[in-house]
């Protein structure tokens, strides 16, 4: 969506017009949802967050300060609930034993937790060795869930760049950790 047809939206929104802002949640639920869906990975869920996101932006849209960034706002209070929703979600418990038999799930081990906790040291490490634009680079794309577009805004490089970035830092980084067998 071009900044012209939502900008004047998030401009009367901002205003309090709640027909304007009832045109942005339905131009942008449909991205909300995705992301949402994308990182919860749980239609119900993913469902519910945007309900939440959407709630969310109503009430903060006035510290809003640049408007025309207002997707890219959108999106980050989309990942930063979806994280929250899945660090604070409970583990499923189900005390059926017809239901727990019928389900075929891997058990994990201690052991298990153990080498997945090392092979994110390691990979941590070799991040900490990359130079600092391609730590960044890998940072905001893998573990801040930016965008590309997002991206070039921040880094102030055009998309195309920041692909190739990505793509470099990537080898990079398995450069870095080529010595390792991780398991």
């Amino acid at each position: 969506m071009d900044t012209e047809e939502f900008l004047p939206l998030v401009l009367r929104a901002q205003a309090g017009d709640r027909e304007a802002f009832g045109e942005l949640a339905m131009k942008f639920e449909p991205t909300v949802y995705a992301v949402a869906l994308r990182r919860l990975r749980n239609q119900a869920e993913a469902a519910e967050l945007t309900q939440d996101v959407l709630i969310q932006a109503l009430r903060k849209l006035p510290q809003l300060r640049e408007p025309e960034r207002f997707p890219g706002w959108l999106r980050r209070i989309t990942v930063r609930l979806a994280i929250n929703r899945t660090v604070r979600r409970p583990p499923t418990v189900c005390q059926d034993s017809e239901v727990l038999g019928a389900i075929d799930c891997e058990l994990q081990s201690p052991l298990d937790d153990v080498l997945n906790g090392e092979q994110a040291a390691h990979v941590w490490g070799g991040l900490k060795r990359l130079r600092e634009l391609d730590r960044s680079t890998l940072v905001a794309f893998y573990f801040d869930g930016q965008s590309l577009i997002e991206m070039s805004d921040r880094f102030r490089s055009p998309v195309g760049t920041i692909k190739r970035r990505l793509h470099i830092a990537r080898i990079r980084l398995r450069a870095e950790l080529a010595h390792l067998q991780l398991v």
